[in-house]
């Protein structure tokens, strides 16, 4: 990872995830907790392709 990133845990971004999926906006979500709203999009796009793989297995 770059110099000057920051690292998130697993758990953190499945919480930013679940939060968006029980309604929470990107806005929201990175006026809150100081996130990019391409950083959560990215987060949620990783989740949503991780359970679609999960359902095919």
């Amino acid at each position: 990872m770059a110099s000057g990133q920051k690292q998130y845990t697993e758990e953190f971004k499945n919480t930013i995830v679940e939060l968006y999926n029980s309604g929470k906006s990107l806005a929201e979500l990175s006026s809150e907790y100081a996130l990019s709203k391409s950083t959560i999009a990215v987060w949620i796009k990783k989740t949503s392709l991780s359970l679609r793989i999960k359902k095919k297995q």
